[in-house]
């Protein structure tokens, strides 16, 4: 089975809040699994159902996993919520569903999350830095928030400009051909 495909932006899914996940099922823990499929896949280091589709509060993350080959712990948190910020950084992030960009974005240092796993069980964490980064950048994927929304207009509107001309580009390139382009818009 192929993997999901990751929306990007401007599809309208990634801007709307995601429903809180009711019951954990089979299904949710087959769609856990197909997210740390695309996340490692891709690759990066965090991944929210709303990337793939699936307007629900469910991330997966594994910050420590760097390479194909080297030794993978991946977290899976249902219905993420922050329950606590302190201090703040600003750390440079990129999004798998924000395509060839990159911007500096000012967050909390320090988070402690709340959820469950994908037994029903409580999770707790207290991250910091770069696993505090990630927590926060998925859980805003959850409330339809991306990155480029945490950033200047001055700069949100220039990768704006280039990301619509490039998709022009793409489409008058697909144009002529029968092949999808491959990308899920």
């Amino acid at each position: 089975m192929p993997l999901r495909p990751v929306l990007q932006f401007p599809d309208p899914r990634l801007k709307r809040a995601s429903k809180p996940v009711a019951k954990i099922t089979d299904e949710i823990r087959a769609l856990a699994q197909d997210m740390l499929e695309v996340m490692y896949d891709e690759p990066g280091i965090g991944l929210a159902a709303p990337q793939v589709g699936e307007s629900l509060r469910l991330i997966v993350m594994d910050t420590t996993w760097t390479e194909e080959g080297s030794e993978r712990s991946p977290i899976v948190v249902v219905n993420p919520e922050i329950v606590e910020r302190e201090g703040e950084i600003t750390w440079t992030e990129g999004c798998l569903s924000v395509p060839d960009f990159q911007a500096e974005v000012e967050r909390a240092a320090r988070v402690r999350v709340r959820g469950l796993d994908l037994e029903g069980h409580a999770y707790e964490e207290e991250a910091e830095e770069l696993r505090a980064v990630c927590f926060q950048h998925e859980i805003d994927h959850l409330d339809g928030i991306l990155f480029i929304d945490r950033i200047s207009r001055l700069k949100r509107s220039l990768y704006v400009q280039k990301r619509k001309k490039a998709l022009r580009r793409e489409s008058e390139e697909g144009q002529g051909t029968s092949a999808p382009s491959g990308r899920a818009l």
